[in-house]
């Protein structure tokens, strides 16, 4: 049963709802009242009541002026006090056209299934109030707000802005006119304390026209804030790809004592750019065109943890895109079938064998498939029974696993991979093949996920068996038509495998195993006494048909213990050519990075035809961000460009921040 009420905003708005409506909103708030200007944050608080046992959540819709009503924040947890639930404060900053939205709001119980709707209207006043552009200051100090006023229809406007001492400049992306509303970018990668000269141009029929030119100043970088620091290690000669001069890279990490802001900088480690969120623990997995997508802790429906519990698109300056949970996504995935996505506060202690559940969202997020849908990991326990992975504990042993899911351009799950569907043996998973290190996890263990399904009963230490860490959309495989299937990197396996997704028609199945004792053999041309790849991190398809990773090398490294030899044990870069019909990779790039990162890291094939990587996690708790000049007719390289910073997760190359890399 649902009940559905249309307001008009104009502060605090009290609703009559029916007596024997079970779930009924009470309020809606917003602060500021409108009208507003865009780009202005406004705050929405909802009240409501549930005769049922609740527990209550709450979901935010909004619809620009004229369009159609999308997702904002996913139905999540509210809070109840003395008989009300009160949603989480639902933050929206406008930053589109001018014009009324609506804002709709549905509280649902999930379990009696009863909802109720609220849709309330906001007026949104254009920044823009004569003939004339301006640009604004953002809650960023380093991104402005761009507004300019209408151009004609069928034409289109981009902002092209340049530095006051710069002979060069970066322009956004275009965007089509509008004839009857002002236009507005978020303008983005610019020093702190500097000014800028900003203009539009408008594309009419091929005929491009510059408007006025106005300055900006931005801002300094907040001092409330800790900022990483950088040393240039290797200057950018003439071999380096200067066109690709940003770097953009995610320091943050989910419990550290010291959560660094997401930044981008240039060659000199200047910063152009940073993000952070109010938590002070996320993972930036993806820069969008506008956007970029993050794993960030917050509250959900687990009360046992906040760690990496919330999906979020957010723009330059910050501002909330879209939300999603860990809680909606686990009711999505059971609606589909999954009965490994229960949610851990439901399964009894101890565990049974069998027994199942989601924890968290974890290591990458991205968007890249067809029709703007989504694929994100997440980390699940399951019990299995004593001696599994060889456990001599002589109790039931946990197990720790993931799951693929796919969401559709709305952010609701439409297809997921279960791993232990899939551990049937070769060319699937072995439930039996432990961890190649052995790698395990006790609760709240640092660089491992929430563990919820530990204590008396259960052996001591889950088994930290596939730890997959990245995510990569391959969109036209060699012997599948048009479709597109998951390349998914296991770190602790030390394999990359293909999961046959299709579009979203295929089983799941894996169909192969690329590292040492997968499916693949490796074409050692230069003799290479360790040819495979070990603990590897992001690995993906380049649009050359390469494939790159980052090979931290641990496996390698273990093997050698005190062998080591001068360059035995460093992480290495590495680019190969995948050849499915035979099974054989042949390497293009194997280069020695000259320091060992155990953790983290990334690969990106330059514009150049350079190679970037990122050490990610040096013991020391440094990290470098390394750009290799590869040797023709080697697998080696020179280094031609290396940023000395802090411990960092991921990196990319970028020639503006509208750019984002494909891989």
């Amino acid at each position: 049963m649902a009940r559905i009420h249309v307001l008009t905003a104009i502060g605090t708005f009290a609703l009559s709802m029916p007596a024997f409506a079970a779930v009924q909103i009470q309020s809606v708030t917003s602060s500021p009242t409108p009208p507003q200007v865009i780009g202005t944050t406004i705050q929405w608080t909802v009240a409501a009541t549930d005769t049922n046992a609740g527990p209550l959540t709450f979901q935010f819709n909004a619809a620009p002026p004229g369009g159609q009503m999308a997702m904002v924040k996913d139905f999540n947890l509210g809070t109840y006090s003395s008989g009300t639930w009160t949603a989480q404060t639902f933050v929206w900053t406008p930053t589109g056209i001018e014009g009324a939205y609506q804002i709709q709001v549905v509280a649902k119980d999930f379990v009696s299934g009863e909802t109720a709707t609220s849709i309330a209207s906001f007026q949104v006043n254009p920044l823009v109030t004569g003939t004339r552009p301006v640009a604004v200051a953002t809650a960023n100090p380093l991104v402005a707000l761009f507004s300019a006023p209408p151009c004609p229809a069928g034409g289109k406007m981009r902002v092209k802005f340049t530095e006051s001492k710069a002979t060069t400049g970066t322009t956004t992306p275009w965007t089509p006119c509008n004839a009857s509303n002002t236009t507005t970018f978020e303008i983005a990668g610019m020093h702190q304390s500097s000014w800028y000269h900003m203009f539009s141009q408008t594309d009419v029929a091929g005929k491009v026209t510059d408007g006025p030119i106005i300055g900006f100043k931005t801002g300094a970088l907040p001092t409330n804030s800790p900022f990483p620091e950088f040393t240039v290690a290797v200057p950018a000669g003439s071999g380096a790809d200067t066109s690709d001069h940003i770097l953009l890279e995610g320091p943050t990490l989910p419990g550290q004592s010291i959560g660094y802001p997401e930044v981008a900088t240039d060659f000199s480690g200047q910063i152009l750019w940073y993000y952070y969120p109010a938590t002070k623990s996320d993972l930036f997995t993806r820069p969008l065109e506008n956007t970029i997508l993050t794993i960030q802790g917050g509250p959900a429906w687990n009360p046992a943890t906040q760690l990496l519990q919330l999906l979020r698109e957010v723009d330059w300056a910050g501002n909330l895109v879209r939300e999603t949970n860990t809680g909606v996504i686990q009711q999505q995935l059971l609606a589909l079938g999954a009965t490994d996505a229960q949610p851990c506060t439901a399964i009894s202690k101890p565990a049974p064998v069998g027994s199942a559940c989601l924890d968290d969202f974890d290591h990458d997020f991205i968007q890249t498939l067809p029709n703007g849908y989504s694929a994100v990991i997440a980390d699940v326990e399951k019990i299995y029974p004593a001696g599994t992975q060889g456990d001599t504990s002589g109790l039931p042993v946990d197990i720790i696993g993931n799951m693929i899911v796919v969401l559709d351009e709305n952010w609701q799950a439409v297809w997921y991979f279960d791993a232990f569907e899939h551990a049937n043996g070769p060319p699937q998973l072995d439930i039996n093949r432990a961890a190649v290190l052995g790698e395990t996890c006790a609760v709240n263990q640092s660089g491992c996920p929430p563990v919820s399904l530990l204590g008396n009963g259960i052996a001591p230490l889950a088994r930290d068996w596939l730890h997959g860490n990245s995510l990569y959309y391959w969109p036209a495989p060699q012997d599948a038509g048009t479709k597109g299937d998951l390349v998914w990197s296991s770190r602790h396996q030390d394999w990359v495998m293909r999961v046959d997704y299709q579009d979203g028609t295929g089983a799941g199945n894996i169909l192969w195993r690329m590292g040492l004792d997968g499916d693949f053999g490796f074409n050692n041309l230069y003799n290479d006494p360790w040819p495979w790849f070990s603990h590897q991190h992001e690995a993906a398809f380049e649009s050359t048909g390469v494939f790159d990773l980052f090979d931290n090398g641990n496996t390698r490294l273990a093997q050698l213990g005190s062998d080591c030899g001068p360059s035995d044990c460093d992480s290495r870069g590495m680019a190969l050519t995948v050849d499915e019909s035979g099974m054989q990779v042949t390497p293009v790039l194997s280069v020695d990075l000259g320091v060992y990162s155990f953790a983290l890291g990334s690969a990106q094939l330059l514009g150049d035809a350079n190679y970037f990587f990122l050490a990610g996690f040096l013991q020391n708790t440094t990290g470098y961000a390394i750009e290799i000049l590869p040797t023709p007719g080697t697998i080696t390289g020179t280094q031609v460009f290396s940023l000395e910073g802090t411990i960092a997760y991921r990196a990319w190359r970028m020639t503006s921040m509208y750019t984002p890399p494909i891989s």
